[in-house]
């Protein structure tokens, strides 16, 4: 089987992958790429993502790969997206004790509210001209998943830099190594105060938090759950806003039919948005512990698996009506792999989706002559592959 260097087209990649996918579904499921200085096997059929993403044979803990240098692995690293079971499920089990749905609906309020003071500020701008990212996809997140977790607000600034130079590079330890040891330094600074000082935020809650053998995290556990918590409970909603709000101004008559019943059509689109161009474009590195068979292709134990949820979300084996790269809000029978399949499934899903509603929702009842600003230049993609989106949304109303 040929090697498929998506790196050859980066520009055109970045801009829309989807004729990329699709040319290599035609071919088959599964297909060696050169990605950077790796050669993994990409996943792009539907059915066989939901089989990869839930290989028992396929681990996640690159700590235990050959293909990485784990010299470069810090504490954050000893996360439940990063582990296997039966630590994974050891992991999951007491996080999911405190990140309960009671939890994230208590949210709902808050979420609101803060969506609402970032859109009158957008509001009181004179120039009627605004980068979303900046001012509202971006600050929504961060100041729900902060303020969750019990992040002090002057930190959010931090955060945000520390979280996007480390999801924008393909390889586990990060584009900026330093961002990923300051972001730890400081979350073991952090859990220290909250051992000493506790609050009512999750993070306390989960320094405190017993199974009912008495098994509690650890202090590597409960800085590899912060980290995990704050980075993919921030990033993902960014670009689910930032993604979706493009789709809707892209389809003018999508975008007419969620104005004119948003209470029936408001959950559906942001599911729509989510299979359509989801914040997610590849989940992260898996490896073969044996010899395995995926879509009929053999991969060797040792080899490493990208699994394209974007490209999977776009197969039309699995979404043949309306058709694969159509924006419909009124699609049923979803089943999209934007929040992952299996034992990773996103455990945030809630919370994304709730924050996705209520801001989609306000910003279009707010703005209803939202439009892109036709002067700001050509858009910026986000490097690498593991994120979709802009890192900027320039609009205007």
């Amino acid at each position: 089987m040929p090697l498929v260097d998506l790196g050859s087209h980066a520009e055109e990649f970045d801009a829309d992958p989807y004729p990329f996918y699709a040319a290599l579904r035609q071919a088959g499921p599964v297909h060696r790429i050169r990605i950077g200085g790796e050669r993994p096997w990409l996943v792009v059929g539907h059915e066989e993502a939901r089989a990869a993403l839930n290989h028992p044979a396929l681990s996640k803990n690159w700590l235990g790969s050959e293909l990485f240098d784990t010299s470069q692995a810090y504490a954050a690293n000893r996360n439940m997206l990063e582990s296997d079971p039966p630590h994974h499920t050891r992991l999951r089990r007491l996080v999911a004790r405190e990140f309960t749905s009671r939890r994230v609906e208590a949210l709902r309020p808050r979420v609101q509210q803060v969506t609402d003071e970032l859109l009158d500020a957008m509001a009181a701008l004179p120039d009627r001209r605004v980068d979303l990212i900046r001012s509202f996809a971006a600050p929504l997140p961060m100041t729900v998943i902060c303020e969750l977790l019990g992040v002090p607000d002057l930190d959010q600034e931090r955060f945000r830099y520390w979280s996007g130079e480390i999801v924008t590079s393909a390889d586990p330890s990060g584009s900026d190594p330093r961002a990923m040891e300051q972001m730890t330094a400081y979350l073991f600074e952090l859990v220290g105060a909250k051992a000493e000082d506790p609050g009512e935020d999750l993070l306390s809650a989960l320094i405190r938090t017993r199974d009912e053998d008495g098994d509690q995290l650890a202090p590597d556990e409960l800085i590899g759950m912060a980290f995990l918590l704050l980075v993919a409970g921030h990033e993902t909603t960014v670009n689910l806003i930032g993604n979706g709000v493009r789709a809707l101004l892209a389809h003018p008559e999508q975008l007419a039919a969620l104005r004119a019943d948003p209470d029936d059509l408001i959950d559906g689109a942001v599911e729509e948005m989510l299979r359509y161009d989801g914040p997610v474009q590849h989940a992260t590195y898996r490896f073969a512990r044996t010899d395995l068979e995926i879509g009929s292709t053999r991969i060797e134990a040792g080899s490493s698996v990208l699994v394209a949820l974007a490209a999977a979300d776009r197969d039309p084996a699995r979404f043949a009506e309306p058709g694969p790269d159509v924006f419909d809000i009124r699609r049923t029978g979803q089943s999209h792999l934007a929040f992952g399949h299996g034992i990773h499934f996103c455990l945030g899903a809630p919370l994304a989706r709730m924050e996705g509603r209520i801001a989609i929702r306000s910003l279009l009842e707010r703005f209803p002559d939202l439009a892109e600003d036709p002067d700001a230049g050509p858009r910026r993609w986000l490097p690498g592959t593991l994120m979709r989106g802009v890192s900027s949304l320039p609009l205007r109303w």
